[in-house]
């Protein structure tokens, strides 16, 4: 029996290949929509951040001055609000998955695999609030080899981080190519508009090339970067706003055996 008239198969999937009632389908729909409009706001905050802060401190001893003088700061260029809501991902590849499953179960499954591996090695690579005791430290200390030292483990912590660690960069490889993956599977699905899915391969794929090349050809992988970073506010301001509208459809799916029967 089917549970949704041709119009919403068309945009959500064949209804035989649903495995969430449909109360709980439009749950995590919402939850992955307002997970992307959080995600749409970081990425106009750090829009702001970069053009009024600065980006990451260029040197360790820069760093240990700015969370001397100004721990909030410090923490802001040092990418702990990236590690912060970089989980928000998690909540939104799922609800996509479960969108796009229907008409795209292969792809999708295989982004989301990507994704939740090359986000979660990412954020084991955060190093924001581990330079906060060498920063005590080295503010602390009276004498020159000391001082030393710490600054040497301070850069050996931010040549781990989010930016530059192996871990980090296959993590980044990983998450890019899932969400690729998942917006091409957005082509063969209704759920979303053709733009979205070719906003998000360009924006990802540059992002993706950025990562692959920026080792060897650090000046393409910033015009790659800066290129790619002003399009993920419309992605995750198109991807949270097609996910609330499934959240919607859903809710006017029958419930229960008796409402099937009086449609």
């Amino acid at each position: 029996m089917k549970l949704i008239n041709g119009t919403h198969q068309d945009r959500l999937g064949a209804a035989d290949t649903l495995t969430l009632a449909p109360l709980d389908q439009s749950l995590l729909d919402r939850i992955g929509g307002f997970a992307a409009y959080a995600l749409l706001l970081y990425s106009l905050l750090t829009i702001v951040q970069m053009i009024v802060l600065g980006g990451q401190p260029t040197s360790v001893e820069e760093a240990f001055r700015l969370l001397q003088t100004n721990r909030t700061v410090a923490l802001l260029r040092l990418d702990l609000p990236t590690i912060l809501v970089l989980p928000l991902y998690y909540l939104v590849f799922l609800s996509l998955y479960s969108a796009l499953k229907g008409s795209s179960r292969v792809a999708s499954l295989l982004a989301i695999i990507l994704a939740y591996v090359g986000n979660t090695l990412v954020l084991s690579t955060s190093t924001a609030l581990s330079l906060i005791p060498l920063s005590d430290k080295f503010a602390a200390a009276t004498n020159d080899v000391t001082r030393s030292r710490l600054v040497a483990a301070g850069e050996a912590l931010m040549a781990s981080d989010i930016w530059h660690s192996t871990g980090a960069m296959l993590g980044g490889v990983l998450l890019q190519a899932g969400a690729v993956l998942i917006s091409i599977a957005m082509l063969r699905g209704g759920a979303f508009s053709r733009f979205t899915a070719w906003l998000g391969i360009v924006m990802h794929g540059l992002d993706l090339v950025h990562i692959l090349v920026g080792v060897f050809l650090p000046k393409v992988g910033a015009i790659l970067m800066a290129t790619a970073g002003p399009l993920y506010p419309i992605w995750f301001f198109l991807i949270g706003r097609g996910l609330l509208r499934l959240a919607k459809q859903w809710d006017r799916v029958p419930r229960t055996q008796s409402e099937l029967g009086t449609t």
